[in-house]
């Protein structure tokens, strides 16, 4: 993405980042449901539905349309712990997935300790029960493919459910937002990433500029992990890692650029109008005649 390009997306990337923050905010141990809507139609905010469906809709596994429009079909939970990895923010409803990526997660987390010596992962947002827009945060997480882990290690130990609620996760971006914090940030993460980064069945990890260019230095010679490892704001406290679409559904990611990623393109990250951007009006929210036809069948399913 050139420059003129970023400046122009702006107020895409400020939402984006408060997306982020809103990701460490504490949950509730007692969450009230959504009030129920009089109607919906086709100029229905598709969040405004799809955040009200509290279960998955009993179809086929199927992953429509697009990661940032689109639903799921057949959506399964995460449970919320297993040897390694336990769900944050339960609360939310967040821990579904198409059957691929809960494979992959359960999967995966059990390479994390040999990877980087850590108990486990912490997993955040992963998507509503039958994916689409949500409430609040993320422009994407919509097809079940997509899903946040948190740059804070497991514990090893059974977290209560308080504390999945409430605790934070650690912020590994310096103040001034133009490097790590050394204080906070260990070849631990780079471990971690480098080995997601190098599942084939990852499309794109998404973290913030700063954690991409400390990776960038402590890469090595072995630096062709870093290609799908892509900066964007708010992913100072998790990265969001974003599976390929399996055979026959949704529309895949773009192939990633050629080259690390660490050059003139991560330094645009990092100019005054980047780093501290002035207020913008956040996008307009998806509505439902926006999304997959093959939607409606979804949220009209058992």
């Amino acid at each position: 993405m050139r420059a003129n390009q970023l400046l122009r997306c702006l107020p895409v990337l400020l939402a984006l980042s408060l997306s982020g923050a809103r990701a460490q905010e504490g949950g509730s141990l007692d969450p009230a449901p959504l009030p129920p809507l009089a109607s919906a139609g086709p100029s229905t905010p598709a969040k405004e539905v799809f955040g009200r469906k509290a279960r998955p809709a009993r179809l086929p596994p199927r992953a429509i349309g697009f990661y940032s429009r689109g639903c799921f079909a057949g959506g399964q939970a995460l449970p919320l712990e297993g040897q390694t990895w336990q769900v944050m923010r339960p609360s939310r409803n967040r821990y579904w997935g198409h059957p691929k990526l809960i494979a992959f997660l359960e999967q995966f987390s059990a390479k994390v300790p040999a990877i980087n010596g850590w108990p486990g992962i912490l997993v955040g947002d992963v998507a509503q029960p039958r994916g689409g827009p949500m409430i609040t945060g993320h422009a994407s997480h919509q097809i079940g493919l997509d899903a946040d882990l948190w740059l804070t290690a497991m514990p090893g130990r059974k977290l209560s459910r308080s504390d999945r609620e409430e605790i934070a996760a650690i912020n590994l971006v310096r103040q001034d937002r133009r490097d790590v914090d050394p204080s906070a940030y260990t070849l631990a993460h780079m471990k971690l990433v480098r080995a997601m980064a190098q599942e084939p069945e990852v499309a794109r990890i998404f973290i913030n500029p700063a954690i991409k260019r400390a990776l960038c230095r402590d890469a090595g010679p072995d630096r062709a992990w870093l290609a799908k490892v892509r900066p964007l704001w708010g992913h100072n406290y998790h990265f969001h890692v974003r599976l390929h679409c399996p055979p026959g559904e949704c529309r895949d990611q773009d192939p990633v650029p050629q080259g690390d990623g660490c050059g003139d393109d991560l330094d645009r990250w990092f100019t005054r109008e980047m780093l501290f951007p002035g207020p913008g009006a956040p996008p307009p929210p998806l509505l439902l005649s926006q999304l997959p036809a093959e939607c409606s069948k979804v949220l009209a399913a058992p």
